[in-house]
């Protein structure tokens, strides 16, 4: 038996009280070869995911080279001649670069913050009912918008606000008052917009939130009620808090696509009418119009760069403030 002095160092027990010895060997670094055999049935689990995103998500990047070429179809993506950033030139020679900059931001900022919150409310509604039936009823009715398709949503709009036979202006004539020119109100569609696209979005997304208060372990709620907390103190204290993070990944989820419009719903709402656009017109919505009249490829890829460059940025910067003051929360 070899004495205490003698034994070697590796062989020896951490010391307790002085740590002396504690430091654990570092895990040997096998490579990802060794992984992937390891957990075989993991990563083919994921290899649909790996693709999906490379045939729809990384492989349409390189068509972002059109944004810098003259685009032709007999010389192809590649053979087209370079032009460096004169397809970016229209979107500020034009003048309409801050309008439609300032419309998209401010549009999307009040689509993620308000149907950020209506959505947490719904959901958090509808975790605390209790009747069975009335909370399946409920849900359907909150879901059943999502499915109504922009054309429809369109349409139900315009017999709504018409001026000359639609439902408002026809109640308005009953009691009277005198109608309203709707469709040239340029101010009153902001508040038209965001209402409809909350509407439409709310069931969907309280889902997510109804899902995650579902996952909180009861014996939280248990614990809150013995020492007599209210509904809105459970709400407060313990519902909020542990769905924050799944509220924070979809905030950043959502920042990234934040100059890029609901294109669909602008645009069926709106249409062509120019009394409007000072108001309404989004970027998506305006390069649409640029589109169709010029049918220049390259002036298309060079917003669609504007946008992601720019998404980008807001998703890194917003990420980082998250870092900082939790880091938890942050995506990376």
């Amino acid at each position: 038996m070899n004495a205490v002095g003698t034994e070697p160092a590796s062989n020896r027990l951490p010391d307790i009280k002085t740590g002396r010895g504690s430091i654990a060997p570092k895990p040997k670094n096998r490579g990802l070869l060794y992984e992937m055999k390891k957990n075989k049935v993991l990563f083919l689990m994921l290899l649909p995911a790996v693709i999906w995103f490379i045939v729809f998500a990384y492989f349409p990047m390189t068509g972002l080279v059109l944004a810098f070429k003259n685009y032709n179809y007999t010389d192809g993506i590649f053979n087209s001649p370079w032009v460096g950033f004169d397809n970016f030139k229209f979107l500020f020679v034009s003048g309409a670069i801050y309008r439609i900059t300032t419309n998209t931001i401010v549009y999307n900022f009040v689509f993620i913050g308000l149907g950020t919150v209506t959505q947490i409310a719904a959901a958090v509604f509808l975790s605390e009912m209790t009747g069975k039936y009335f909370k399946k009823l409920s849900q359907s009715l909150m879901f059943l918008p999502y499915f109504i398709s922009y054309v429809l949503l369109g349409a139900f709009v315009y017999n709504i606000f018409n001026f000359e036979f639609g439902s408002l202006n026809t109640l308005l004539k009953t009691f009277n008052l005198a109608p309203m020119d709707v469709y040239g109100t340029p101010w009153i569609w902001k508040y038209i917009i965001s209402c409809f696209y909350l509407w439409k979005w709310i069931g969907y997304g309280s889902i997510i939130y109804l899902a995650a208060i579902m996952s909180i372990n009861s014996e939280y709620y248990e614990a809150g009620r013995m020492d007599g907390a209210t509904v809105f103190q459970e709400i407060r204290y313990i519902t909020l808090p542990l769905i924050m993070p799944t509220v924070v990944i979809l905030f950043l989820f959502n920042i990234g696509s934040l100059l890029r419009g609901q294109f669909d719903l602008f645009y069926q709402l709106i249409g062509d009418n120019g009394n409007l656009f000072e108001a309404t017109d989004i970027i998506d919505t305006y390069v649409f119009r640029a589109l169709t009249r010029s049918f220049d490829i390259g002036m298309g890829s060079a917003v669609g760069f504007y946008q992601s460059v720019f998404g980008l940025l807001l998703v890194v910067t917003v990420n980082y403030i998250i870092k900082k003051i939790n880091s938890e929360y942050a995506l990376f």
